[in-house]
């Protein structure tokens, strides 16, 4: 998928007659009449959903629209002067987004306010759509919405987050630009069977009150294999935090489903660019994979780009955090003055209660260009997802500059803030890695103390391992060679430690030639 087009049975009697697809649509015409809501609804229609063969989402569209590229679709604007609750003076405001070019499947869209849900209709002359041949006949619909809060000055509303396409969506704190994306849900990623790709069908958008800041919206999510009732309440601010109430409902046995999936792109940084010619040091939306491990272990495992496609998969119960994100924030990391990549936000997932046993896994795509998202990290639990039961999974989605790993009392874990690697001569083959390590624990060592580093690898030899102050950084530097022979992947580990234990977060890394 193009990040930049991206941006880029039981009758429900309280809501809707059914809660079929084609229900939910009717539900939302124009003289459909607001019908009581409350949390349990979106949950009763993705149980009784589930009942009923997958219907594939409505994808038709009129001659003009069926066709746009890119750059016809971005002529397609909405009318800010009428986002929803504009003249509420409201701490929100809605603005949907047309369909058209990869955005074709139909989205429904309500506004639930004083305990009701009544549909947003649809109106042609909301949108800027005479160079993708105007107006056309009957109720098109939305592909999804955005939404905009004065996060960054009292007197203009920036938009903070988009769901838009399948059940992608995304956010931004404050000073941000858009980066990485999350999903509701992943199924079968980078399976040999092939990706599917669950889709949110419709969205509830509560009315926000007055003077607070934070934003409701109810979600139907479908697909295949479950159907799905998520809930976003969404608080922007230096970092804009998601709390997500996710249930799902599966229709068939899922043993390959990734709960919490972030997408993101990472071309080439210091420690991979191997074969690349690149004026800008580092190219990638994130850096790294961070983990909170429920042992309480804190990992960084930097991404690359490799030749072929890379799963990596780290085995855990009851994780204490994980996710995406981008170390590197200063301009000359990057010299990018369009992307920006230094202003992108990381995401960082909290799970909030037991998430039992399973496992992190990383996916790593080889890509030639920027313009492609290759990496995906998702949770998958150890046990089947069956059909006829309900789980739920609860946690905090943090859009921020940095994460830290939860200390227990104790100053966290220095942490890596970068990597390079380069040849050396002999033997023949021989990679010499640099580390940078500083802040937390590092930083509260007495003068003239000395960490130990301790360095190894799945395959090859390790030599020359040497860890020195950097007074540059206030940090610690950590060198070591690697020397393959004719290994095609070594697995890297390295960290500081003293005698009271680990001193800096675990550094993972794959290496392959």
């Amino acid at each position: 998928m193009n990040r930049r087009a991206i941006l880029t049975g039981l009758a429900m009697a309280g809501l809707l007659p059914g809660a079929s697809p084609a229900s939910i649509r009717a539900a939302r015409a124009a003289d459909a009449p607001a019908r009581p809501f409350d949390d349990t609804t979106v949950r009763e229609m993705a149980r009784e959903l589930a009942t009923r063969p997958f219907a594939a989402p409505d994808e038709r569209l009129p001659g003009p629209l069926s066709d746009l590229g890119y750059d016809q679709y971005r002529t397609i604007r909405f009318d800010a002067r009428r986002a929803l609750w504009r003249d509420g003076n409201l701490p929100f405001q809605m603005q949907p987004f047309h369909r058209g070019f990869l955005f074709k499947q139909k989205v429904e869209l309500f506004e639930v306010a004083n305990g009701r849900a009544a549909p947003i209709a649809y109106d042609p002359a909301a949108f800027t759509l005479a160079e993708v041949g105007g107006p056309q006949a009957g109720d098109l619909g939305f592909a999804g919405f955005r939404l905009t809060n004065p996060m960054n000055r009292a007197d203009h509303f920036d938009e903070v987050a988009a769901f838009v396409g399948a059940s992608y969506f995304r956010a931004v704190g404050k000073g941000h630009i858009y980066g990485l994306s999350a999903r509701g849900l992943a199924i079968a990623t980078a399976e040999p069977s092939g990706e599917e790709f669950p889709v949110f069908r419709a969205f509830w958008l509560q009315r926000p009150q007055s003077g607070g800041n934070s934003a409701v919206v109810h979600a139907l999510l479908d697909s295949r294999s479950t159907t799905g009732a998520f809930r976003f309440t969404i608080r922007p601010g230096e970092e804009t935090v998601f709390d997500v109430e996710c249930r799902l409902y599966p229709r068939a046995e899922m043993s390959t489903v990734g709960i919490a999936p972030l997408t993101s792109m990472f071309l080439l940084s210091p420690l991979d660019r191997l074969g690349t010619d690149d004026y800008r040091t580092a190219v990638h939306d994130s850096d790294g994979l961070m983990l909170s491990t429920g042992r309480g272990e804190a990992i960084w495992r930097p991404l690359a780009n490799p030749r072929e496609l890379q799963v990596s998969v780290f085995a855990d119960a009851n994780p204490r955090a994980f996710g995406l994100m981008q170390r590197r924030r200063d301009f000359s990391d990057y010299n990018d003055l369009e992307a920006r990549y230094e202003r992108r936000p990381g995401a960082w997932v909290e799970p909030i209660g037991d998430w039992g046993e399973g496992a992190v896994h990383l996916v790593e795509i080889p890509t030639r260009e920027e313009i492609h998202d290759n990496i995906a990290a998702f949770w998958r639990p150890k046990a089947s997802l069956r059909p006829g039961q309900e789980y739920s999974y609860v946690y905090r989605l943090h859009w921020a500059s940095a994460a830290a790993f939860a200390a227990g009392g104790r100053p966290a874990p220095a942490q890596f803030r970068e990597a390079r690697q380069g040849g050396k001569p002999q033997p023949p083959g021989t990679r010499l890695f640099v580390l940078e390590a500083a802040g937390g624990r590092l930083a509260a060592l007495g003068e003239g103390v000395q960490p130990v580093a301790e360095v190894s690898a799945s395959a090859g030899k390790i030599q020359n391992v040497v860890a020195q102050p950097n007074p540059e950084t206030g940090g610690w530097r950590l060198s070591f060679e690697l020397v393959p022979g004719n290994e095609k992947l070594v697995e890297l580990w390295a960290r500081l430690k003293n005698d009271e234990g680990p001193l800096s977060e675990t550094w993972l890394f794959r290496w392959t030639p």
